[in-house]
């Protein structure tokens, strides 16, 4: 302990003479660097007067200077910005899960609007827009230059009301026009249902209904399909999930893990980093998981995504995923407005860095465009025709009762997957993921 004590005094000792060594020329650095800072601020008032008294027209002062704190936030990254009283309040109401507007979660890229990814059953979704999208006009009026938020408040109306948006999308030729009416956008965070003997969890967002609403679901599931021995497996759906609070991302993350680091967030001091770890208790009971991910899962989907890859709890199946590694803070300000700060980077429990390289899929599977074909009465009868249907054939004398009606039932499953790889590809092959998992495990 001695010893102890006496290595302490020397290092207190060693580091004050280092300190009293550059003291010195640190003080002077900081001198220059606040007498700097006091200029620029000093630069910005003789600007701010001039504006006031010389500009065109007459300025609202504290319009002026929130434009400025906003430009100074949005100089940073796409995700930090100033958020008016009003701003501020309808992020409180998003997060609650229900809010007015046309439905869709957006950034800036290359001074357009680009579309993260649209909600579920909003306005947006039912006119088509895709993630991936990027929107030039609104109501033919260039949003070219305008901040993130100036072009969100140009979508914003009133319930009701008519929107015409330019989309800009890959693959097509020329820009088009998309006329949306805008409504109240109720959030369902999560649905879920069977298909087949698997429970497909579809996660639309991550609010505070979030976690509650998942433990819910799957637990009625699994219900309707007899218990927990009667499910093959599950399919956790975060495509064209925009993120949300990062806790709802934790609990869900840690709903199918039983141990281990589930998210760490690093700030600009080692300080400023956590790790969050999964707490004891899988809600899939260690049945097989399938993840569908693609370009509209960000954020929060991400973490999810990457920590249940990571621990190999789940197999990542879709396209690559958006790729927001970043963590967003909402400060409060005086007057109720809030600024929404980027101050952290989040990190799987591999310690990858998602940002700007997004999730990269155990199997890459895209999802087909509909092209609609016409069917006509003879394809069909020509597709369903079989050898039973011919006048005069043998009828089977091999088979039960009991036989007649399994083969029955693994036909109707059959044409239900033929459906639904028609209807949804990726959902398909991941419900034929966890088929083939429930076959293999039911070998062993």
């Amino acid at each position: 302990m001695k010893s102890f004590v006496t290595a302490a005094m020397v290092g207190t000792l060693a580091g004050g003479l280092l300190t009293t060594q550059i003291a010195g020329p640190l003080l002077a650095q900081e001198e220059k660097s606040s007498n700097s800072v006091y200029e620029q601020l000093d630069l910005f008032g003789d600007i701010f007067e001039r504006i006031r008294a010389q500009y065109v027209e007459e300025v609202e002062e504290g319009e002026l200077i929130e434009a400025a704190i906003n430009g100074m936030l949005t100089s940073l990254d796409p995700h930090s910005s100033y958020l008016s009283p009003d701003d501020a309040d309808d992020m409180r109401l998003q997060t609650r899960g229900e809010f007015g507007g046309l439905g869709i979660e957006v950034t800036q890229e290359d001074g357009f609007v680009k579309v993260v990814s649209p909600i579920d059953d909003t306005p947006a979704d039912e006119a088509g827009i895709e993630a991936g999208d990027f929107i030039t006009h609104v109501d033919g009026e260039s949003i070219l230059g305008l901040t993130l938020d100036e072009a969100v408040d140009l979508m914003r109306g009133p319930v009701g009301s008519e929107i015409i948006i330019t989309v800009v999308r890959e693959g097509e030729d020329e820009p088009f026009d998309v006329t949306i009416t805008r409504d109240t956008i109720k959030l369902t965070a999560v649905r879920t249902r069977t298909q087949g003997d698997a429970v497909v969890v579809r996660i639309t967002t991550f609010n505070d209904q979030t976690f509650p609403n998942l433990e819910s679901g799957l637990k009625e599931a699994v219900e309707e399909l007899g218990g927990m021995e009667n499910v093959e497996g599950f399919v956790l759906d975060l495509r064209n999930n925009p993120g949300g609070l990062l806790t709802q991302a934790i609990r869900v993350s840690d709903a199918f893990l039983d141990a281990g680091e589930i998210v760490s967030t690093r700030g600009r001091e080692l300080t400023d980093s956590d790790r969050y770890n999964a707490t004891e208790g899988d809600l899939a009971a260690g049945k097989p998981i399938v993840v569908l991910i693609n370009g509209g899962s960000a954020s929060a989907s991400e973490i999810v995504a990457g920590a249940l890859q990571d621990h190999r709890r789940a197999i990542v199946v879709g396209t690559k995923s958006f790729g927001k590694g970043s963590v967003q803070t909402v400060m409060p300000l005086r007057g109720e407005g809030a600024m929404r700060l980027t101050t952290a980077r989040y990190y799987t429990p591999s310690g990858r860095s998602i940002q700007s390289l997004g999730v990269s899929p155990d199997i890459i599977v895209e999802q087909p465009r509909r092209e609609p074909v016409e069917e006509t009465e003879d394809d069909k009868a020509a597709r369903l025709r079989s050898e039973a249907d011919l006048r005069g054939s043998l009828n089977n004398d091999s088979l039960t009762e009991d036989e007649i009606r399994q083969i029955e039932e693994d036909r109707a499953r059959a044409e239900a997957a033929a459906e639904l790889r028609e209807e949804d590809y990726q959902l398909a092959y991941a419900v034929d993921i966890l088929k083939g998992l429930s076959a293999l495990n039911g070998q062993e």
